[in-house]
């Protein structure tokens, strides 16, 4: 893990901060929005999944131009900019929809960021390196998503329902992740005025006889536009099994909310937020690795049985301790799923396309997640929440066993 380029180690330390950042607030965002706010289940539902949603669709916009660009660091600094102004701004918000207002301008940056960062991790790696790298990239996120709740629950230890106050301290880390990304070197892109060559495409000589152009040789003949390379029936298959998956994924703010009603209270619930992350850093690395080298399908359905059974739990239980335990194992969803899926992308996807094939994997997710998290909170009010909890796990089981079925990639992946 030490031996990763600078460039990928400087790209973790951003995520870390924003996640810190973000972290702090949204542990708490469920208490806020229904206790303090007067928001009820569905209205959280359609918050968090139209915020993650916009995220996700801006991701597609934002991978094309990447694509097209010769430097992709402009995108990513301009998303985390926009994120880091717009996150304190919860601080003032006297209603949900002003809530869901500044979630949204702060998803509008995640969403303008998350692909383009995502390609430019990609160029850092190599096919034995890459789930190494992105889940080492995870793994940071993560810790920034322990730090920031800790440092949310000590707040608030000394500072109780002071919530606004700290939202509104939110802007240093932000701010100290937008000073970091002119920090990151960035490696130089071939652009769409390359065109890619065959290596046996040749070109006849004077005399008549086939031989190998020294563009052929080269694999670049600059000058020309090329028509981008399509993307893989292997990458559209996972996209469609991954739809399925997500509309059993709903927004996290239900299992705090769940914890938050069992507790009685908000005040640890950052704790509980930061536990989770523990785990989700410990095992995004040992999940990104072990997919270099057993396979990335088998590990993404790990992950996805983790998920089914974690939602299981919800349904199944009620008590405090039990909860908790469901909560933690979750991480292992996320570490073996989160940095592999992306991995499998990397893999599916050519490499002029990437930044658009990172794009349409978020959107999937995002739009996957709005639908979920609306569907899961109208069952959440007319059936309960075990009934919600349920479908989330059947869908995500039903998902992990067509994983194999329908993603046949041409080499073992």
């Amino acid at each position: 893990m030490f031996n990763l380029p600078r460039a990928v180690w400087l790209l973790g330390w951003v995520s870390l901060a924003t996640d810190s950042a973000t972290e702090a607030i949204y542990p708490l965002l469920p208490f806020f929005l229904t206790r303090v706010l007067g928001a009820g289940a569905v209205s959280l539902g359609v918050l968090e999944g139209a915020a993650e949603a916009v995220n996700s669709i801006l991701k597609i916009v934002s991978g094309r131009m990447a694509d097209r660009a010769p430097r992709k660091r402009p995108l990513v600094l301009f998303g985390y900019s926009i994120s880091s102004i717009a996150r304190p701004f919860i601080a003032l918000s006297a209603t949900w929809t002003q809530v869901f207002i500044v979630r949204v301008l702060d998803r509008v940056g995640k969403g303008v960021r998350g692909a383009p960062r995502d390609a430019m991790l990609a160029v850092w790696t190599t096919p034995t390196t890459r789930g190494k790298v992105y889940g080492f990239h995870r793994s940071m996120d993560h810790i920034g998503a322990v730090v920031g709740p800790a440092l949310a629950s000590v707040f608030l230890w000394f500072y109780p329902e002071h919530y606004r106050t700290l939202f509104a301290l939110t802007i240093i880390p932000g701010a100290i992740a937008v000073a970091l990304i002119f920090l990151v070197p960035e490696k130089a892109v071939r652009l769409q005025s390359e065109v890619r060559l065959k290596p046996d495409t040749t070109y006849g000589s004077a005399d008549g006889t086939a031989m190998e152009s020294d563009e052929a040789k080269s694999d670049v003949v600059p000058g020309f536009t090329r028509t981008p390379t399509p993307l893989s029936r292997e990458f559209t298959a996972f996209m469609l099994v991954l739809t399925l998956f997500t509309l059993g994924n709903s927004t996290d703010a239900f299992l705090l909310l769940k914890l938050t009603d069992v507790a009685g209270t908000a005040r640890f619930v950052p704790l509980m937020w930061a536990a989770l992350h523990i785990v989700k850093a410990v095992v995004s690395v040992a999940g990104g690795s072990w997919s270099d080298r057993i396979g990335r399908r088998a590990v993404i359905a790990i992950g996805w049985v983790v998920y089914a059974v974690v939602y299981a739990g919800f349904a199944m239980s009620s008590s405090l301790a039990a909860l908790v335990a469901w909560f933690l194992l979750y991480g292992f969803y996320f570490g073996f799923a989160e940095g592999t899926e992306k991995a499998l992308v990397a893999d599916l996807a050519p490499s002029d396309r990437r930044g658009f094939a990172f794009g349409v994997y978020n959107a999937v997710q995002g739009l996957g997640s709005l639908a979920a998290s609306v569907v899961f909170g109208l069952v959440w009010t007319w059936y309960g929440a075990a009934a919600a909890f349920g479908l989330g796990a059947s869908l995500a089981l039903t998902a992990s066993a067509l994983l194999f079925v329908a993603v046949r990639p041409s080499r073992p992946i």
